[in-house]
């Protein structure tokens, strides 16, 4: 399974990130008190759930043999009528893919590991070292 650390010094709000071998840099935006020299917590949860979709549809156009060109996944975490969180997603699947083939990937969305994992929650251990 996925594996990860992050570190933080005295920076505000910098933050270092190694996840599956690959550097990263998370921060807040001015607006909140930091240097905005990454992105913030939120946009890696977009972009986990946006990578996520975009490669499961690409993998499920690819073994249909379907001539899908582009997968494109706009994603938008905003609140609901209710208050509760939510992330809309929006798919554009440019090919000469018929409407009938783009209703079966966007089922195939709603089915993606991560989309999965977020909709039915994460149980979280926490311990000191």
């Amino acid at each position: 399974m996925a594996r990860g650390t992050a570190h933080i010094g005295n920076d505000h709000y910098t933050t270092r990130i190694e996840v599956g071998g690959h550097a990263l840099v998370g921060d807040e935006p001015e607006r909140n008190g930091g240097g905005n020299a990454g992105p913030a917590p939120y946009d890696y949860l977009l972009a986990g759930l946006g990578a996520c979709t975009a490669i499961t549809l690409r993998m499920y156009a690819d073994r249909k043999r379907w001539p899908v060109e582009a997968i494109d996944v706009d994603l938008h975490l905003t609140h609901g009528d209710d208050g509760a969180m939510l992330v809309r997603r929006t798919l554009t699947i440019s090919g000469a893919v018929d409407d009938g083939q783009k209703a079966r990937m966007a089922e195939i969305a709603e089915k993606t590991p991560v989309t999965l994992t977020l909709k039915a929650g994460l149980r979280i251990d926490t311990a000191l070292a």
